[in-house]
């Protein structure tokens, strides 16, 4: 097995995973978060989002603007890992070995839609769901209830897809009062599997346009994510370049 080193280089000040997803460690409790272009743009203004990143056991490289980012100031090269392609790694995997997951997120509606594909495709994985209050904090009740209905089911992986950054800072929160051995945020990705959002072709993926082909689906809604937001990292990419070196915020450390 890649001992830490081996399996993360640290690009931006954020140790991105690199290697295969079969190679991840076995650890108890394995908190999973995503970084791309963007959510490193709003880390960079949200010191607790960032906080619940750098917490993270393993942190995708979920965006080109990611690898691109390795390759040109760390002369790494790593491969895009999507939270959806993170989501079907876990499927396959569960329905092969019989194991359990629990969806923590998005509407009732979307849940069932997740559920009744889940019975098509994976019959052999044990399911259950619960579709929280859409609100931007959740009270105290609210909170345990999620944690309650999570541990009740005692799943082997989470999936929690709440958009981020609600979703990062919630499960790096709650991380230590969860029972289940993977705890992922995977964002759009109930919606994709559920299919209420369509995910680019994988022509597209391949490509490395992904985030074109989403443009194009929803322009009104991701025009600031990956034109406005786009300009923003590569400002950064450009002052880490000609830096002496990327730090690390001292309110993180």
């Amino acid at each position: 097995m890649l001992t830490e080193v081996d399996s993360k280089v640290v690009c931006l000040g954020y140790p991105i995973y690199k290697s295969s997803l079969d190679d991840l460690p076995l650890k108890s409790k394995l908190l999973v978060s995503t970084i791309n272009q963007y959510s490193f743009c709003i880390a960079e203004e949200d010191i607790e989002f960032k906080k619940a990143l750098l917490g993270s056991d393993i942190i995708l490289p979920d965006g080109i603007g990611i690898t691109l980012a390795a390759k040109w100031l760390n002369s790494a090269t790593i491969k895009k890992i999507a939270g959806a392609d993170f989501h079907e790694f876990q499927l396959k995997r569960l329905n092969e070995i019989h194991g359990s997951c629990f969806y923590l997120g998005a509407s009732s509606e979307t849940l069932a839609k997740i559920e009744s594909r889940l019975k098509i495709e994976y019959p052999n994985i044990r399911f259950a769901s619960y579709a929280p209050p859409f609100k931007p904090v959740f009270t105290e009740e609210e909170n345990l209830s999620m944690i309650e209905a999570v541990n009740s089911f005692n799943p082997d992986v989470l999936f929690v897809g709440m958009t981020a950054p609600k979703q990062e800072k919630w499960s790096h929160a709650n991380k230590n009062l969860l029972d289940a051995k993977i705890i992922c945020s995977i964002g759009a990705v109930f919606d994709f599997y559920a299919g209420t959002v369509e995910r680019p072709s994988k022509l597209w993926r391949d490509l490395g346009l992904e985030w074109l082909g989403r443009l194009v689906k929803e322009p009104k809604r991701m025009t600031k994510r990956y034109l406005y937001y786009g300009v923003v990292y590569a400002v950064y990419l450009v002052k880490a370049k000609f830096a002496p070196k990327y730090e690390i915020s001292e309110e993180v450390r």
